[in-house]
Parts: C-alpha cells; sequence; structure tokens
C-alpha cells in the first residue's frame, strides 16, 4: 500500500482507524505533540486492544488501520498481532515510528542482534522490530529538525533501505515551519536524491500542541465562518491512549477528559468495531463536521458565535443544543447519509494531493505521490 492510497481514503467516513499503543517513546523531540517519553507507561490495553481488531469482519472493518504512539515498535510484538488481525479480514495496517530502533551505535542498533552491516544494506534491525515492520502493509518514518537530532539522518536512510528490502512499502514524515522553511527544502531535495523519487512524503506544518504548545505558532488562520470548511479529520475513529475511540484526531482533544459527547464513540472495552462505526457514520453532528465544518455549522445553526479556534469552537458544539438540533434537522436519516457521503467523494476528488493541500504543507503536496517532484517551481522560487 503506497502513502497516496493511504492519504486518498482520509475523507471517507470509519474508512480508517487510528490506534495510539502507547505513549512511551525514547527520543525527546521538541516538537512532540503527545507529549510522550521514555517514563510513561500510559496506553490502552493490549488485550482489549486485540479484542477490538478481532472484532473486525470481512463485511464491516476499516480500509486501513493505522498503528502509532508514542513509539509503536516499543511493543514490536502487539503491533505485529494487531496487525495480523486486522489483515485477516482484508484491513490493510501502516505503522509509523520515531526510529529510535536505527540509531548507529545504540544498543537496539548493535551487531548483537545479528543483521546486515556496512553500506545501504547495512541498518540491523532488531529481529521482533522487523518482524513486526514486515507484518504492516506500509512502514512511515519521522523525520525532521527535530528528529534529527535525536536520530541522524543517514541512520533513517539506511534503515529505510533495509526495509525496502524486505518488500515494504515505505513513506517519510515530515513537519517543519511550512513553504518557506529551508530546512525542508533541504530534506525533501536529500530525500529525492537519496531514493530517486521512489520514497515518498507527507509534509506537515509544526502545530502547537504537546510539546510545541509553548513556541509553534498555529499553522493557518481560522475559516470563514460564512463559507464551509469541512473537516476530514472527524472522519476516522482515534483510539486513545486510555481505550477512549473519538470522532477527531486532534491532539488537544485525544488527550483532554471529559471527552465531549458528540466526538465520543465509546470505549474498546465495552464495544466492537461495528458499534463504534455505527456510531460514527450516523451521527448528524459529526455528518455536519464533515460536510460544513463547526465553524459553519456554529454560525448557521448555533445560539452564539464559535469559541476559540476551529477546533475549540468544535469542542464548544456539545454544549449548544441549537447546533444540535440544527444538525439533526439537516443531517438525520437517509439525506444526511447521503450529505455526507457527497462531501467525502467531493473531498477526495483531487486525491491524496487534494488532501494535503486541505491539511498539510500545501506546496509540498505533489511529494505524496511516489516519483513526485522535490517541490514545484513555483514555491521552488519561494524558498530560495
Amino acid at each position: 500500500m503506497e502513502l497516496a492510497e493511504l492519504v486518498a481514503r482520509r475523507p471517507f467516513p470509519a474508512a480508517g482507524l487510528l490506534i495510539g499503543l502507547t505513549r512511551r517513546c525514547p527520543l525527546r523531540c521538541a516538537h512532540c505533540s503527545t507529549g510522550s517519553d521514555l517514563f510513561t507507561r500510559e496506553g490502552p490495553d493490549g488485550g482489549q486492544l486485540e479484542r477490538f481488531v478481532g472484532s473486525f469482519t470481512e463485511e464491516n472493518r476499516p480500509d486501513v488501520v493505522m498503528l502509532t504512539g508514542g513509539e509503536p515498535l516499543l511493543l514490536p510484538a502487539l503491533a505485529e498481532r494487531l496487525s495480523t488481525l486486522a489483515r485477516r479480514t482484508g484491513s490493510r495496517t501502516a505503522l509509523l515510528s520515531g526510529m529510535f530502533f536505527a540509531r548507529s551505535g545504540s544498543a537496539l542498533a548493535g551487531g548483537r542482534f545479528g543483521g546486515l552491516s556496512g553500506g545501504r544494506r547495512g541498518a540491523a534491525i532488531p529481529p521482533a522490530i522487523l518482524r513486526a515492520i514486515r507484518s504492516v502493509d506500509h512502514f512511515s518514518a519521522s523525520l525532521d529538525v527535530h528528529h534529527e537530532r535525536e536520530v541522524p539522518r543517514a541512520d533513517v536512510f539506511r534503515a529505510l533501505h533495509r526495509i525496502r528490502a524486505e518488500g515494504v512499502a515505505v513513506s517519510l514524515h515530515l513537519t517543519g515551519t511550512g513553504a518557506a522553511d529551508p530546512y525542508l527544502a533541504g530534506l525533501t531535495r536529500a530525500v529525492e536524491e537519496e531514493f530517486g523519487g521512489q520514497v515518498p512524503c507527507l509534509v506537515n506544518e509544526v502545530r502547537p500542541f504537546g510539546r510545541a504548545a509553548s513556541w509553534a505558532r498555529p499553522a493557518r488562520s481560522g475559516p470563514d465562518p460564512a463559507a464551509a470548511s469541512p473537516c476530514s479529520m472527524a472522519a476516522w475513529p482515534v483510539v486513545a491512549f486510555d481505550g477512549r475511540v473519538l470522532a477527531c484526531c486532534n491532539q488537544d482533544t485525544v488527550d483532554r477528559r471529559p471527552v465531549p459527547a458528540h466526538l465520543d464513540l465509546g470505549h474498546i472495552g465495552a464495544d466492537d468495531w461495528a458499534t463504534v462505526r455505527r456510531r460514527a457514520l450516523e451521527s448528524p453532528v459529526l455528518r455536519m463536521l464533515r460536510t460544513v465544518g463547526p465553524t459553519h455549522l456554529a454560525a448557521r445553526y448555533g445560539s452564539g458565535p464559535p469559541a476559540g479556534s476551529y477546533c475549540d469552537g468544535c469542542r464548544a458544539l456539545g454544549g449548544d443544543e441549537a447546533a444540535m438540533a440544527g444538525a439533526r434537522a439537516v443531517a438525520g436519516g437517509a439525506a444526511g447519509a447521503l450529505l455526507d457521503l457527497t462531501a467525502a467523494v467531493r473531498g477526495s476528488r483531487e486525491g491524496a494531493q487534494g488532501v494535503v493541500r486541505r491539511h498539510g504543507c500545501a506546496a509540498y503536496a505533489p511529494l505524496v505521490v511516489t516519483g513526485g517532484p522535490a517541490l514545484p517551481e513555483s514555491d521552488a522560487e519561494e524558498v530560495r
């Protein structure tokens, strides 16, 4: 499964499932949205996760399951079991790693684990981690100026060559400060030169969440309340670190408790996938968020102006009965389901690049497709 296939499914409700296996991570990146560290033990119960993923059926399953963290490869056996369970029913799986295991000279990358050594073929990967990587359909590595302070770029590249040799599709998740960031321009050129355009990249802007909350600027201004601004991020359910399932992947929403009722899809200890999927698909409020967005919903039907940012306004909707009633009136029943599907098709019309233009760093959207240019010429001139 290539990156573009994964990203293109993002606007479709319940087409994917995001699972945070753990908040634990051996890296201390300055921009980490989850605030992960090596000593936290916060994460959903492994047995409950296996039962939840085991509730998929061939007729009722997500197309894509994304395993993330923290660092999911600190739990390689669990990652492998979840991937195996998901793939049995036809779901495809992807895993996002910070690449701690690739560091040269570290205990994990050292020779006592065996493996190849030297050159592009030489990234030794611990057997349990390699088994987990082999079990997924797509492997993504995080790389940016903050990750490079923890794991050198050359080590990440060597490991990716090794993983590609296993026949696993790979990509890079990159972050920077925007189209004019010279670091991003240099990094994307380096990826192009290293892999000959055969490793796609998903490029995002650093957001003010987690450890970046005190220094990162908002990536974009809020939408015009008069205009529809659909939220594709309300499409895929998210399993949070306490086992709650949310309808939103915004980190503040994932972390805060209590969860706003309109964004709460249940808990993996009590609910199966069919129940979570039904709640995600049939909620009139979620249909409206995916179709016009929270700002427009609040402005059109709410009892007052939306509070704070785009995401703050969404969280506040649960306390606005007028907005809830408006959502039920417009997006309930079969008409609402058709509205939701129409919005998803419209949102995916431009494919993966269109999704990145709306939700990532637009200037680098072509890189989500394998073989895309390192930077569009118009944007390259701006960077220079």
